[in-house]
């Protein structure tokens, strides 16, 4: 059965029914936390019903850094769509962010001076329990090995950085870029198998902009690890994002629209693109209150809701 840890300054955590248990633990990381396993399963077969309540307590990021922090490029049917692509030809991709990019699930979104068009990716995150050495092959039945735990994350991105540039690491690694938590929930083999049923939903100021579920995934969590294994390590701790549903702010401007840029300088293409975002509402601006959450009710899982409140200029402008 699933565990909800969270953490705050005073350390770690058990959530249950909205109560938080405390954990008898000296870790100070997310790597430690797991290797204290015993200590966080008597806590959960304990729980406190006088325990702080959650709602009046301030969290922080479960991961903590440093750690690698990983992610999926276009790994959602109904983002390949949005984004131009066949889901069905799309290759795998990862890309590295910051590990200085995580926050926690109620800190502010901090948009830099210069970043016009700011976007959001809810993504479900997979928190690593064991050591994956390169060259390391898995089969889908030995992912509870390898996964201690799930995340709601958000892969915060400045969308005319990612693209003017094509800089993925800059454009999704500033400060408080990727939100993360409340809870690391720990997950058993069974509860990692049935990851489909999860569904993540993302809204912006109420508004719900992205609900999908994980059986929209083109790249499923066991087969993800066995590529990135093939040329990267992970430690216990380590973070990795898998990928995000449709309905990001940013869509493919259309097959018509792509081929006429194709056949302009980079430069004028980019200014043309983002002209034309400019009228584009659902780039986030400041004061935009962002929450996500994932959940499967039927296996009682919840990971909890991020609210994040944008910061910064973030106001679209001719580039």
């Amino acid at each position: 059965m699933s565990i909800n840890v969270a953490r705050t300054d005073d350390g770690w955590w058990v959530e249950s029914d909205g109560r938080l248990t405390p954990i008898r633990t000296e870790a100070g990381t997310t790597a430690e936390l797991l290797a204290d396993r015993s200590e966080v399963e008597k806590a959960a077969r304990a729980p406190d019903p006088n325990g702080p309540r959650l709602q009046d307590t301030e969290m922080l990021s479960p991961v903590t850094v440093p750690a690698r922090v990983v992610a999926q490029m276009v790994n959602y049917r109904s983002h390949a769509h949005d984004s131009g692509f066949n889901p069905d030809t799309v290759p795998p991709a990862f890309f590295r962010k910051s590990s200085g990019s995580v926050c926690g699930p109620t800190a502010d979104i901090r948009c830099p001076d210069h970043v016009r068009f700011l976007d959001y990716e809810v993504e479900l995150g997979l928190v690593i329990g064991r050591r994956i050495d390169v060259g390391t092959s898995l089969t889908e039945g030995e992912l509870a090995d390898v996964v201690a735990g799930i995340v709601v994350t958000n892969d915060v991105s400045a969308r005319d950085i990612q693209l003017t540039r094509t800089q993925f690491y800059e454009s999704k690694s500033y400060p408080t870029f990727t939100p993360v938590g409340p809870f690391l929930t720990l997950v058993n083999g069974a509860e990692l198998a049935a990851l489909e049923r999860l569904r993540l939903t993302l809204s912006v100021n109420g508004e719900v902009r992205q609900d999908s579920t994980v059986a929209d995934m083109i790249v499923k969590p066991a087969r993800a690890l066995n590529l990135l294994a093939r040329f990267q390590a992970l430690d216990v701790g380590d973070l990795v994002l898998t990928g995000t549903p449709g309905g990001t702010a940013l869509k493919s401007p259309g097959v018509v629209v792509e081929k006429i840029g194709a056949l302009l300088p980079p430069a004028v293409k980019w200014k043309t693109f983002f002209k034309s975002q400019a009228d584009n509402p659902h780039y986030l601006k400041d004061g935009d209150v962002v929450a996500a959450t994932i959940s499967d009710p039927i296996q009682g899982i919840n990971l909890g809701q991020q609210m994040n409140i944008v910061r910064g200029p973030a106001r679209r402008a001719v580039l």
